[in-house]
């Protein structure tokens, strides 16, 4: 493996982090391999990245709370070696762990949670009673100063736990992914609140994102994959490292079309009804017409160009240092079902769902085709997990009907749980049993014999890039 070249950070007389040849391993498992960055104070500084990609390990080191096994981190001015140099620092910086919640009491209020924090971290009452008023304001949280923890939405959840991060003002806050799982709104508001404090405070702030379309937060930025970093900097400057053109096609027939792509690009993404193909080093004028030479014998339409993001960059330097492999196709046996394509494979007719006296689903229509991609998008509480659940037979709808692969969700509620595959919100795996066992458990329940089993765990593994992880 080509193990992405990096340059030491420039040192600065205003930096306040500085990580220098950081090493993070697990028993066998390096999570972190020689890893340099530093951080202005003042600055939003970002690293992004994929799961397992090493990000929370270089968090949690940097606040102190995780050792590691070689290089160096400096908070402050100072190394932090051992637990006495990390107590040393802790009081002036605050930590949001990954996790909606996750540094909150599920049982205690939102101004319980807050008060507790503040006492913890020595402010005075005076002092509390300011910012708590200022920070339940700037959250929006003041009209649910008494609502549990538990009841909150993710969105509020993850602001609550901002405010508790903030409430003994530190110099630093270090958030580890506090976006992910956030609806689109509660989103927007996080870094809206992020932003203000770090212009009015002059707050430094590290934060962490799997989303690549959070890069234009940061002053500067850490891409990384498998514990390197493929490129650091400001965004335009990674942008500028993969030169290309984004392509967007209409093509009919998409599948046939996406095939021909794949033979000559090898960045082909279907994108609702378009096809993006990133296409390297070339002009726009050109990249069209290598393109459509591509799609002979196909439907093209609406052909248009613009320049690539950071998540077609990214692919394209995991590809130039070889850190990605090929899927294989999926084991035929995988395709079940007698519909075709085109058909109708979801259906549902006026969806109710009543909760007391609250109505969460309200008369919900929509057909989904064999094939398509289908997405409900909305808020937190806005009733798209209780739509799922109704048309999977696992939660009773007040009134309409619905089909799922032809299966009345009302009558059949068994066979329908045999034709489906259901990812929930709260992931449905087992913490106690490593990768194999939790899909040869699912492969069980699912009927699946020995011989089709292995097939579809080998190609799961690689598709899923399990590989290495199997006995995790």
């Amino acid at each position: 493996m080509n193990r992405a070249p990096q340059s030491l950070p420039h040192p600065s007389s205003d930096c306040i982090v500085r990580v220098t040849n950081f090493y993070k391993r697990y028993k066998t498992h390096e999570a972190v391999k020689g890893v340099h960055f530093d951080i202005r104070r003042g600055e939003v500084y970002g690293l992004i990245g994929p799961d397992a990609a090493g990000k929370s390990s270089i968090m949690k080191a940097i606040a102190g709370v995780l050792s590691y096994e070689q290089g160096c981190v400096e908070v402050f001015g100072t190394p932090i070696q051992s637990e006495r140099q990390a107590e040393g620092i802790k009081a002036r910086i605050g930590f949001l762990p990954q996790g909606l919640g996750q540094n909150l009491y599920p049982d205690l209020s939102v101004e319980e949670n807050i008060d507790f924090f503040a006492r913890l971290r020595m402010v005075s009452e005076r002092d509390l009673l300011l910012r708590k008023r200022r920070f339940l304001a700037m959250t929006r949280l003041d009209p649910f100063r008494h609502r549990s923890m538990k009841h909150l939405s993710g969105g509020m959840k993850q602001k609550l736990g901002l405010v508790c991060t903030l409430i003994h003002e530190p110099e630093l806050i270090i958030l580890d992914e506090p976006t992910t799982g956030v609806d689109p709104v509660s989103r927007r508001d996080f870094w809206t609140i992020l932003s203000d404090l770090v212009q009015e405070r002059g707050l430094t702030a590290l934060v962490s994102t799997s989303y690549m379309d959070e890069a234009a937060r940061f002053q500067r930025l850490s891409l990384m994959f498998q514990g390197l970093v493929l490129a650091a900097g400001i965004p335009s400057e990674i942008l500028a490292q993969a030169p290309g053109v984004l392509v967007t096609v209409q093509a009919d027939p998409q599948v046939e079309a996406m095939s021909k792509l794949k033979r000559t690009f090898s960045q082909v993404d279907a994108m609702g009804p378009s096809l993006h193909v990133f296409v390297e080093d070339e002009v726009a004028e050109v990249a069209q017409s290598m393109v459509k030479n591509a799609l002979q014998n196909v439907v093209v339409k609406n052909l248009g160009a613009k320049a690539p993001e950071l998540d077609d960059v990214f692919v394209a330097l995991l590809r130039h240092q070889q850190l990605v492999g090929e899927t294989g196709p999926m084991p035929r046996s995988a395709f079940v079902g007698s519909s075709q394509n085109g058909g109708v494979a979801i259906e549902a007719r006026g969806l109710i769902r009543q909760f007391g006296d609250f109505r969460a689903v309200d008369q919900v229509s929509f057909q989904i085709k064999v094939g398509e991609i289908f997405g409900l998008l909305g808020s937190n509480g806005a009733g798209k997990t209780t739509v799922i659940k109704m048309l999977t037979g696992i939660l009773q709808p007040t009134g309409g009907e619905g089909w799922v692969a032809g299966v009345n969700m009302y009558r059949a509620a068994g066979a329908l749980k045999q034709r489906i595959g259901y990812v929930s919100q709260s992931f449905s795996l087992y913490l106690d049993l490593t990768v194999l066992e939790n899909i040869r458990l699912f492969a069980g329940m699912y009927g699946l014999g020995d011989r089709e089993g292995k097939m579809r765990l080998d190609w799961i593994v690689t598709m899923a890039g399990l590989g290495g992880f199997e006995q995790t």
